[in-house]
């Protein structure tokens, strides 16, 4: 006759870690890395941690705050080399901002996400130092850098998400190539400036874009005080 198992007390089962902030975080990437963000709830971290939904909220308010630190915690990997190191101050900038767009490419619903994020940790406050000094170096005033970055990342962002949607989509393919169809057959008659410049509208690569968007929102940014008068 086979024995029953002895029923493991509580007090003889092994102690739970403590929960931390950092703790709670850190299962949010490793969930958001392996499912997306959209698996991660409140509810979902409960489960990896052993816990009841309520206990997190002691160290994380809601979702949209979860999300911001997801997304601080990640920023942590965006190459700020480029900061210190010689060379054309614009190059750089937008050595900082393509590494930011590529991670952001790497996880399209946190780019998403991070169109509405506010991210407030060290990383993101790291990623704001590494484009001040840049923009200050290039001798944009204080005034014009203090708002200028926040427009470059904006575009940024926006722009990873973007792109980030458009490689989730199984239709992609087939919604640029009606885009392109429309352009290059516009009627001169109706719309002569799309009819004009089509080929310019659908021409230069991702990257010749990138380049030439940062350098055009780095020229506004130097040339443009912020008081109209």
């Amino acid at each position: 006759m086979t024995s029953r198992p002895h029923p493991v007390s509580r007090r003889e089962r092994p102690a739970k870690p403590a929960l931390t902030r950092d703790g709670i975080i850190a299962t949010a990437v490793r969930v958001m890395r392996a499912e997306g963000l959209q698996r991660v709830t409140m509810r979902r971290l409960a489960q990896e941690l052993d816990t009841g939904p309520a206990s997190l909220y002691v160290y994380v308010a809601n979702t949209a705050e979860l999300h911001a630190a997801i997304l601080d915690e990640l920023l942590g990997e965006v190459d700020l080399a480029p900061a210190a190191a010689d060379g054309d101050w614009r190059e750089r900038i937008d050595a900082v901002l393509s590494s930011y767009s590529r991670l952001l490419y790497q996880h399209p619903s946190l780019a998403q996400s991070a169109v509405v994020a506010r991210p407030s940790g060290p990383n993101y406050l790291n990623l704001l130092e590494a484009l001040l000094a840049l923009l200050s170096q290039g001798g944009v005033p204080d005034d014009q850098a203090a708002w200028g970055v926040d427009v470059l990342l904006q575009v940024a962002t926006a722009s990873a998400a973007e792109h980030a949607g458009q490689k989730d989509s199984p239709h992609f393919a087939e919604e640029w190539n009606a885009v392109a169809a429309a352009v290059a057959n516009a009627s001169a008659a109706k719309v002569p400036h799309v009819a004009a410049l089509g080929s310019e509208l659908l021409s230069g690569t991702p990257q010749e874009r990138q380049m030439w968007r940062t350098r055009m929102l780095l020229n506004g940014i130097l040339q443009t005080p912020r008081s109209a008068s």
